[in-house]
């Protein structure tokens, strides 16, 4: 493993946004505010806090105003909402969010599903968000869903997903995420998608975001890494999933990628501990257990009593 472990790897934290929205348990406005309060106290820079989409098609986030403005804000932190149109970056931007992020998918038929419109209507709608961002203190971050492979239409042209990076790009967006929605990416395949991108834009402002759907997602992450990215989306207790692509089970669990940062010596600046305290109280939150592994291990170093017939000895 070939990792330049003098270089951060900063987590950004989705559970709020991405782990919540497919949640069928109504979480209160008052637990959503504490949990990303708690995340703004473990060292996070960048906390996915919510989204502005329509009430109708995610009801589990139709209190994203009371979220941003109810949250504790801290020096240092970027909180980012997700947004699908016009309308709901005006929404996020008399909030106060930090940061919007739209999303747009590089298959036609998953930007169908997940956005009700095609890709050329969806790019259409982000130049007049850009305009209407410009007049505002807020940051621009835009999504390719399914970059590494559809669940409808299969394998995505990776030419495709670069010309959407550049289109973004050309548009004013800065900052750009690739997303694994479903789970498909492999490591070469990363690697190799990974190091293209970052001959169009420079690593602060590359995010990778990857679901565990087939247990291949920190794997996906070191690869990405020691391609040179250093930005990933993470959810804690692994919550998460797109309500839009068949099978999608959660993202990569915040706490398992920070472990494993400090397993191999990358630094995180995340307060471990205090995650898998929050971690463990997610399935009282939530009303059920959450896939995340080391929550339910320890860490290693969390060693455990020499067994009684042996001290006995």
């Amino acid at each position: 493993m070939n990792t330049s472990h003098s270089e951060r790897l900063i987590v950004q934290e989705v559970a709020p946004r991405d782990g919540l929205q497919i949640e069928p348990t109504w979480v209160a406005t008052t637990d959503k505010i504490a949990l990303v309060d708690g995340l703004s106290q473990a060292g996070f820079t960048r906390i996915e806090a919510g989204s502005f989409v329509s009430p109708k098609a995610i009801p589990a986030l139709r209190d994203g105003e009371e979220v941003f403005r109810g949250i504790a804000r801290r020096a240092g932190v970027t909180y980012v909402a997700l947004v699908p149109n016009l309308k709901g970056a005006q929404r996020a931007i008399a909030a106060g969010a930090d940061e919007i992020n739209l999303v747009m998918s590089a298959s036609q038929t998953h930007n169908r599903a997940n956005m009700r419109m095609s890709c050329e209507a969806s790019l259409a709608g982000f130049g007049e968000i850009v305009a209407f961002a410009a007049r505002h203190p807020v940051s621009l971050n835009a999504t390719v869903a399914t970059t590494f492979g559809c669940p409808f239409e299969g394998r995505i042209d990776e030419d495709r997903v670069l010309e959407i990076v550049a289109h973004y790009l050309a548009l004013g967006i800065p900052n750009v995420t690739l997303a694994d929605t479903t789970g498909m990416a492999n490591p070469v395949q990363v690697r190799r998608i990974v190091t293209r991108a970052l001959a169009l834009l420079p690593a602060s402002a590359l995010t990778l975001h990857f679901h565990n759907t087939r247990g291949l997602g920190l794997v996906n992450v070191l690869a990405a890494y020691e391609a040179g990215a250093r930005r990933f989306d993470a959810a804690l207790g692994g919550l998460g999933g797109c309500p839009f692509a068949p099978g999608a089970s959660g993202n990569i669990c915040t706490e398992d990628l920070v472990n494993l940062c400090d397993e191999v010596g990358i630094d995180t600046g995340i307060d471990l501990p205090h995650l898998i305290a929050m971690s463990r109280r997610l399935p009282a939150l939530l009303g059920h257990e959450v896939p995340g592994q080391v929550a339910k291990a320890g860490r290693n170093c969390d060693l455990h009593p020499v067994p009684a017939a042996l001290q006995a000895a």
